[in-house]
């Protein structure tokens, strides 16, 4: 018989014939039911009844309420993620609406932009033709009074010029 069967058995003080195993080791051990396991029997119960509501009850909930608190606390973290991301897709919808409402806003100041160039080039090249007019016209008059004051002046000089290269007066 093994050593730990064996030890077990002297321990109990129970007749080795009583116990089946043992009974087949051989040799006999009784088992005595006296009043000393009743007494324990019914201290061991009513220090259960006496603990039960001092330790126990208070012990489980303890864990009970734990165990609540983390439920609690996983589904309150679950619905934080669900509000959070709640948030994350309402605030990029709004920041892709503010993209659209910039471009939109960018492409309106670029028409806008390129309008008032066009008109402020149109201006400018109406006051350059404006101011080119004018010099050809002063120009034109420049000229048709120089050509007048020579057409004027045109017989004096050829007088002096025929009196220095002939040296005299021309006749005629």
């Amino acid at each position: 018989m093994p050593l730990v069967l064996s030890a077990l058995i002297a321990h109990l003080d129970v007749p080795l014939a009583a116990h089946p195993i043992a009974a087949l080791a051989g040799g006999g051990v009784s088992l005595d039911l006296d009043r000393s396991f009743l007494i324990q029997a019914i201290a061991f119960f009513v220090i259960i009844l006496v603990l039960k509501p001092l330790l126990f009850e208070p012990v489980l909930r303890i864990f009970e309420e734990r165990e609540k608190r983390t439920d609690g606390a996983r589904s309150e973290a679950r619905e934080m993620q669900e509000e959070a991301g709640g948030l994350l897709r309402k605030y990029e919808r709004e920041l892709e609406r503010v993209g659209r409402v910039a471009a939109e806003e960018r492409d309106r100041i670029r028409a806008e932009t390129g309008k008032q160039e066009a008109e402020i080039l149109e201006e400018a090249r109406v006051i350059a033709t404006k101011i080119s007019e004018e010099g050809r016209k002063k120009i034109d008059d420049e000229v048709n009074r120089i050509r007048f004051d020579l057409g004027k002046r045109s017989a004096e000089l050829s007088r002096d010029i025929t009196r220095r290269v002939l040296g005299r007066e021309a006749s005629g």
